[in-house]
C-alpha cells in the first residue's frame, strides 16, 4: 500500500495486488519497478502459474505467462 499524503494531497492505493484463483496466482496489479511475476519467477514458481491479469486476456497470449 502507499498511504499517506503528498503536500494536501490525499495518497491512498494499491502497489500490489495478487490473488490465488483455481491454484495459479494472478497478478492483479503490479506497481513495482522490477515487477512482482519476475520475483515470483526467481523464487521457482512456473511462469505457466502465474497470470498476468492485468493484460486483457486477448494480449496474455503474446506472454510467457499463463493466460487463465
Amino acid at each position: 500500500m502507499t498511504l499517506g499524503w503528498e503536500g494536501e494531497k490525499r495518497v491512498h492505493g494499491c502497489i500490489i495486488h495478487i490473488e490465488i484463483i483455481d491454484e495459479k496466482i494472478w497478478i492483479q496489479r503490479d506497481g513495482t519497478e522490477y515487477g512482482i511475476a519476475n520475483e515470483l519467477v526467481a523464487a521457482g514458481i512456473p511462469k505457466l502459474q502465474i497470470v498476468l491479469a492485468f493484460h486483457p486476456q486477448d494480449v496474455r497470449q503474446y506472454t510467457e505467462f499463463a493466460v487463465m
